[in-house]
């Protein structure tokens, strides 16, 4: 062992520190060595961290266990925690980005600056073939260890402080503005799937906003004719290839009004559905489901994404003998119509918290991020609206000022 300086030193090819702690079942003070550390930097980061944990009693003991087998076990207590979806997340994001490249590593060596080398890393080519991963798939694995250090801290005790915490991660690129599609384009779209047996989904999705999971979740006692309105009640995903049932995202039902056209939709919907269900016979298996095949059983989730895209193409490409579209649709997928049902409610003046509770976020703040381009962008008048307003206000008062209208006092 090399030389000892302000409790660092080198062993072999990696540093440690050492730090004095009180032993709680004696109270007297021993040495505590720690090691493992690729450079003395990190060793003394470590180190500092440690001796300010010692002096508020916090300090945690050394553990081998490296962060690959911390996941492991944390997914498994997860697992009945949190929707299966999400598990299936959170697993692929740990297997696929985070234990090939840190999982080796001990828990307690993890550092500030090893994760912003990590997130650098997959920035640059951590997806496939060694092409640059994306900010938002980062940020997700970001949010995974975060989650995960939080408790290992907290709930486990086997870390002092989370090192996601106080990463520096790199600079968000700026993005420029959803581009959403226009009250005619979706006219137009709408148009187009209007004899598709599948037109009713796509309409109700553009009109009530709500999330493919959550339209496919659909059962028909959940639609109020009279109110008229849906109940939505929980969500659909693909686990594995296997479609599973469970909350909405954000784990609250919610009542979301529809308008008379929709509503007549749903109606000529379910007639088609009858008639699919006289058409199978005894082959017809009853789910429930406002949203079936020919036979009963749930669409699959990917049917209704794939399905809008193919439309577009289709539309846009026109078989040789027929006419190519004077204004083509630009491409969309399906989770747009939620996008541009959000932007109208807005353009036209809904407040934010209105629409936030029409979406399900179930916070204002989360729509107000999502669109705050709408929001500036049909700010530009304001200006002009409370000048008018303020205008008309000082008029009001003149005319208070100078007293009514003698012939108003005449008699008749």
């Amino acid at each position: 062992m090399g030389t000892v300086r302000d409790g660092i030193t080198k062993r072999g090819s990696t540093w440690s520190y050492v730090i004095r702690v009180i032993d709680p079942e004696t109270g007297l003070s021993k040495p505590k060595w720690v090691g493992g550390f690729a450079t003395d930097d990190d060793a003394k980061e470590a180190r500092d961290e440690a001796r300010r944990a010692a002096r508020r009693g916090e300090y945690v003991d050394r553990n081998a266990v490296t962060l690959g087998e911390y996941l492991n076990e944390w997914l498994e207590v997860h697992a009945l925690e949190v929707k299966p979806r999400t598990l299936a997340g959170y697993q692929y994001l740990v297997r696929q980005y985070i234990a090939p490249r840190i999982g080796n590593l001990r828990l307690q060596a993890i550092r500030p600056a090893t994760l912003s080398g990590l997130y650098r890393d997959l920035l640059a080519n951590g997806g496939q073939k060694g092409a640059p991963l994306s900010r938002r798939t980062v940020d997700y694995v970001h949010a995974v260890l975060r989650k995960a250090f939080n408790d290992a801290v907290r709930s486990d005790q086997l870390l002092a402080s989370n090192p996601a915490e106080r990463v520096k991660r790199p600079r968000r690129e700026h993005r420029g503005p959803i581009d959403i599609w226009t009250a005619d384009e979706l006219r137009r779209f709408l148009d187009l799937m209007s004899e598709h047996r599948l037109f009713a989904f796509y309409r109700l999705a553009a009109y009530s906003g709500a999330r493919r999971g959550e339209l496919l979740n659909l059962r028909w006692p959940d639609v109020d004719w009279k109110a008229p309105a849906i109940r939505i009640r929980g969500s659909v995903g693909m686990v594995d290839g296997a479609r599973v049932e469970g909350t909405t995202k954000g784990g609250r039902e919610r009542t979301v009004s529809l308008d008379a056209e929709t509503v007549e939709i749903l109606k000529a919907h379910r007639r088609r559905q009858l008639e699919d269900l006289r058409l199978a016979g005894d082959s017809w298996i009853d789910t429930g489901h406002v949203f079936t095949t020919g036979f009963g059983l749930p669409i699959y989730p990917d049917t209704v994404s794939q399905l809008i895209a193919k439309s577009i193409k289709a539309y846009n490409e026109p078989a040789e003998d027929a006419d190519a579209p004077e204004f083509p649709l630009p491409h969309a997928r399906l989770h747009d119509l939620r996008h541009v049902h959000a932007t109208l409610l807005l353009v036209a003046g809904v407040p934010v918290h209105v629409v936030a509770d029409r979406l399900g976020h179930a916070d204002p703040s989360v729509t107000l991020r999502l669109y705050a381009h709408v929001i500036r962008r049909h700010a530009a008048g304001i200006a002009d609206v409370f000048a008018a307003a303020a205008a008309q206000v000082d008029e009001d008062q003149a005319d208070e000022e100078d007293g009514p209208d003698p012939s108003a006092l005449a008699p008749c």
